[in-house]
């Protein structure tokens, strides 16, 4: 009997093993999302890209059957991921994005969890050599003729600030920024494709001339025209804001107060759709990219690696480089679909 327990514990435990190593494997190669559609937006911002093919690539990895990335303007987008008519957008701006949120349905239609990257700033920014000439610090300065003529690119008298593209979330709070800190009459805010304004701005700049201009981190500007070296932030003299966060403190910890609140991107999906596809609402919940890796990828792109098959490489590049942290991911998604 002693032996035949002990044959039996044997078989037991072999029969256990196979069935956790088997059990691994398979969990490895779940595809949770097999014959499920999903249909990835972006903004009309190139550089936004990269965030979005790193989703695709781990969603594929699940299963899921991703269709091209479609460009559409933010506030637009919104409302086809509440509708259900895409699936979902990895740079939703959090707190920016915050009336596109709410009038695309806010909680009830759209599902948001944890940060893609954090720490975004924004402002404007001034060349450091005309700063530090005139003593300019603060952005309600402009508001002296003098001083904004300094600013004039056509001889309108107004000084030209390189802005935001129509119907980008910042294009709201500088338009009202304008008019809290009585700029209307001496800024003339250019928009159009931010993209050519800025590489305007930067041409500029190299031909010694003052610039003003609107940007954004994480992004390649910033390491072409470096704040503290290059440039300066201007200063707000207090916190204004439009809409859903117009009681919001803009002011940074150190006191720094550029105007606009620090955001996290996130990624946003259409609520139902996360709801019957829990793998993927994980991995939306648990993805991270910093914010040097965003901007160095970004500046590649500026340097002229800028086609879908760059971006592709410069996202499996990404991977290779952090595979340990991206099949984390994939694990974790898996198991919320067990």
């Amino acid at each position: 009997m002693t032996i035949l327990k002990k044959l039996s514990t044997g078989a037991a435990i072999a029969v256990t093993s196979s069935f956790l190593i088997s059990g691994t494997a398979f969990a490895d190669n779940m595809k949770p999302g097999e014959g499920v559609e999903v249909q990835p937006l972006k903004s009309s911002i190139a550089e936004e890209t990269f965030q979005t093919v790193l989703v695709n690539k781990a969603l594929e990895e699940l299963g899921y059957d991703v269709q091209d990335i479609q460009e559409i303007e933010y506030a637009a987008g919104h409302v086809a991921i509440g509708n259900g008519d895409a699936t979902f957008m990895a740079d939703h701006w959090n707190p920016l994005h915050a009336d596109f949120y709410k009038a695309a349905g806010g909680d009830e239609k759209i599902y948001r969890e944890g940060v893609y990257s954090p720490g975004a700033l924004q402002g404007y920014l001034i060349d450091k050599k005309t700063a530090d000439e005139h003593n300019i610090t603060n952005i309600s300065q402009l508001s002296d003729p003098e001083i904004a003529k300094i600013f004039d690119n056509n001889g309108d008298g107004k000084a030209d600030l390189a802005g935001c593209n129509p119907g980008w979330g910042c294009e709201g709070v500088i338009e009202h920024h304008l008019d809290a800190y009585d700029l209307r009459d001496t800024v003339a805010h250019n928009q159009g494709s931010y993209s050519a304004i800025i590489a305007d701005t930067i041409t500029r700049y190299k031909a010694g001339e003052p610039i003003l201009y609107y940007t954004w981190t994480p992004y390649w500007v910033s390491g072409v025209l470096v704040p503290g070296k290059d440039v300066t932030w201007l200063q707000v003299p207090f916190s204004s804001l439009p809409g859903e966060n117009k009681e919001a403190d803009t002011a940074l910890p150190d006191g720094s107060n550029y105007g606009f609140q620090v955001n996290n991107q996130q990624i946003i999906a259409n609520k139902a759709w996360a709801e019957e596809n829990p793998a993927a609402a994980r991995l939306f919940a648990i993805m991270e990219l910093s914010a040097n890796d965003i901007s160095a990828q970004n500046l590649r792109m500026r340097d002229g690696e800028k086609s879908a098959e760059d971006i592709d490489r410069h996202a499996d590049a990404w991977i290779k480089a952090n595979q340990a942290k991206f099949d984390g991911w994939l694990e974790e998604a898996r198991k919320a679909a067990m």
